[in-house]
């Protein structure tokens, strides 16, 4: 039964004992028996206004989402079949999977919880509790993981070292003061930014393409052995100098407020977008960038700035620098959606 995206405030579906398949999402129900469903394998009820959903009689359920709710409690003690479990976006203060052992899935992002104990569910490829309250996670049983997000917690450490086969780990904007991501060699995307990390070694991470580690505490970075980084944030550290002349395949190059007084972008002729503003820049060639689609270089020490080579631009914020030459002949001026290049004081026309 697919009876979703309508304005159902109601639902009876206590003869209907013959379904496995109930898509429900996107109502107005502010009650959902299923009681008499046992032969339930598949239950989407997210989106909805249901204070309470009782899944005891659903033994059979493999796929439970129920997110986007006002559940403030959920006991899946019986669904001992559950592969998948979404209940993001709900009120709930604790939930309970330790007899849930056959999950893969399981998504409880933006709840309130303040502790969450996974050691049992040792088949989870996929965990997601970022938003909410935990102090802690461990995740050391959980040696098929695949993807771990678990950022805006207050997580002080975090252990992925048996997390071999992690691709994807975001733990942005917790308490961290350290990260061993050495055993993690198969990452894809590592998030850490808004944390107090003082150091980063991602040497072993060769197979990166998206490293975003701003806000932290980092007084410097090695990314000469990620040669796959397509998208590098970086900015709001402690950073005075930044080598990313092995990184050829960069598109995306953001190191805003941090301390350089020296950037050489002349190897990354892919970047589309670079972010420096502000630093201690006295320089900056992107005669190599031809590609750049996006410069914001203000709040820097730059004297002169040619970008007649750059012709993809559409946005160029120069502004708050020392500039009395800019060179703006590249032939699209018509292009630019965002131009400034105010509070220059020796810059004429």
């Amino acid at each position: 039964l697919e009876c979703a995206n309508n304005n159902l405030d109601s639902l009876d579906v206590s003869s209907n004992t013959a379904l496995t398949y109930l898509n429900c999402g996107g109502n107005e129900l502010t009650g959902l028996d299923v009681s008499s469903n046992t032969a339930l394998t598949y239950l989407q009820c997210n989106s909805n206004e249901l204070s309470s959903l009782d899944v005891s009689s659903n033994t059979a359920l493999t796929n439970l989402q129920c997110a986007s709710n006002n559940l403030t409690s959920l006991d899946v003690s019986n669904n001992l079949a559950l592969t998948i479990l979404i209940s993001r976006y709900n009120p709930i203060g604790s939930l309970d999977v330790s007899v849930n052992t056959a999950l893969t899935n399981l998504t409880c992002s933006n709840n309130q919880l303040d502790s969450l104990d996974v050691s049992s569910n040792t088949s989870l490829t996929n965990l997601s509790c970022h938003h909410n309250q935990l102090d802690s996670l461990d995740v050391s049983s959980n040696t098929a993981l695949t993807e771990l997000h678990c950022s805006n917690n207050q997580l002080t450490s975090l252990d992925v070292s048996s997390n071999t086969a992690l691709t994807n780990l975001i733990c942005s904007n917790n308490q961290l003061t350290s990260l061993d991501v050495s055993s993690n060699t198969a990452l894809t995307e590592l998030i850490c930014y808004g944390n107090a990390l003082d150091s980063l070694d991602v040497s072993s991470n060769t197979a990166l393409t998206e490293l975003y580690c701003s806000n932290n505490q980092l007084t410097s970075l090695d990314v000469s052995s990620n040669t796959a980084l397509i998208s590098l944030f970086c900015g709001s550290n402690e950073l005075t100098s930044l080598d990313v002349s092995s990184n050829t395949a960069l598109t995306d190059l953001r190191c805003n407020s941090s301390n350089l007084d020296s950037l050489d972008v002349s190897s990354n002729t892919a970047l589309t977008i670079l972010q420096c503003a502000p630093n201690n820049l006295t320089s900056l060639d992107v005669s190599n960038n031809t590609a750049l689609t996006t410069l914001h270089c203000f709040g820097n020490q730059l004297t002169s700035l040619d970008v007649s080579a750059n012709l993809a631009l559409t946005r160029l914020k120069c502004n708050s620098n020392e500039l009395t030459y800019l060179n703006m002949r590249n032939g699209i001026t018509d292009a630019l959606t965002t131009f400034n290049a105010a509070n220059n004081s020796n810059l004429t026309c």
